[in-house]
């Protein structure tokens, strides 16, 4: 395993005078355990199975359901196992290896809630996490695209979910948010949920996608014939904000100062206010967005982080998940031969036109 992420979090234990820390929440599990999954429902942020550290020792929580799972991970096996049976619940196991001061990293009786302190520590990715970002971050741009280049008129949003899901399978990593929208509902909604309004000409696409913990995100487009004057003008727009914030996403400035930025580009086009109808992204990592960028965000942006900006312009978004490390700035959900537009020097995607 990664002995540094171990270290980082004794060092946050020490500061905070406690002696044991329970990690029940999966994307801290991933995290420390270098991508071992623990969620079974993918719509709850906790695990069923818990990561508990002590001064000297470490140890994963499982009952006889996911222990014999998570034995088989490679990631794993320094980790001392704790299991018991299913119907007898965690409290046990945990007061069996747990010693002094316990906190946690979600409510737990009796513990500290060390919540806030822990998540920072994930910030900063390894080389590792970089190269399963790229991976992450590529898969999901493939998977959206490619349902997007499935998708034919008359379809509903619902069908329309169900390809970019098949297709996040497909290409290895959880959908955890999808989002659909068509026609008037793209103008409508930032965050509109599938239902069974029917495909005419005009489609957005989102989806959030992980593996080993780790999240990318990417919207699409698609547009059947002409594009009206009004969308094309917003959908540029959209690109040149979102190359703002790609271009001022740098070490050393503050999340605030990015989204000031962007909130400048979003006036320079003619579109001042719309950035207060949607969040504008922010620093991503083992949730879609560890943190968002806002007027009072003071977040440092340091090297070897990811980020996923999304400006929105009614009936237009450009999202995509990029990583800022020693190779400079990659837009690790871009990928393949979907149509773009370039804004000094940064390519976006456009709206994917077909007849």
């Amino acid at each position: 395993m990664n002995t540094r992420k171990l270290e980082r979090l004794r060092e946050l234990m020490h500061a905070q005078h406690v002696d044991s820390v329970l990690l029940n929440r999966a994307d801290n599990f991933a995290w420390l355990s270098d991508g071992a999954e623990s969620h079974i429902n993918i719509a709850t942020d906790y695990g069923a199975a818990a990561l508990l550290v002590t001064s000297g020792k470490r140890y994963v929580i499982a009952n006889n359901i996911e222990a014999p799972r998570l034995q088989q991970s490679d990631t794993l096996a320094d980790w001392e196992f704790v299991v018991g049976p299913w119907h007898e619940g965690q409290t046990r196991l945990v007061q069996k290896v747990a010693v002094g001061v316990l906190a946690a990293d979600s409510p737990y009786p009796g513990a500290q809630d060390l919540a806030d302190q822990i998540v920072p520590l994930r910030f900063r990715l390894d080389e590792l996490e970089q190269e399963r970002f790229r991976h992450v971050g590529a898969a999901t741009g493939r998977a959206v695209q490619n349902a997007a280049r499935a998708v034919k008129p008359g379809m509903s949003e619902n069908q329309i979910a169900g390809l970019i899901v098949a297709h996040a399978y497909a290409n290895e990593v959880t959908p955890i948010v999808v989002l659909v929208a068509a026609d008037e509902r793209v103008f409508k909604f930032r965050h509109p949920l599938p239902t069974e309004r029917k495909l005419e000409r005009y489609a957005m696409l989102v989806l959030c996608g992980r593996r080993w913990g780790l999240v990318a995100s990417a919207t699409r487009l698609i547009h059947r014939g002409k594009i009206a004057d009004e969308v094309r003008r917003k959908a540029d727009a959209c690109a040149a904000v979102d190359a703002a914030f790609i271009r001022a996403t740098q070490p050393g400035v503050t999340l605030a100062d990015v989204f000031q930025i962007g909130v400048r580009a979003y006036a320079e086009h003619g579109f001042a206010d719309e950035w207060r109808q949607h969040h504008q992204g922010g620093l991503a990592g083992y949730q879609p967005r560890e943190r968002l960028a806002t007027p009072t965000a003071t977040e440092r942006i340091e090297g070897n982080q990811a980020f996923a900006w999304n400006p929105s312009i009614a009936g237009t978004k450009s999202e995509d998940t990029i990583l800022l490390s020693d190779k400079g700035t990659e837009i690790v959900s871009q990928v393949g031969d979907w149509p773009c537009t370039e804004v000094d020097g940064i390519r976006r995607p456009d709206i994917l036109q077909w007849e």
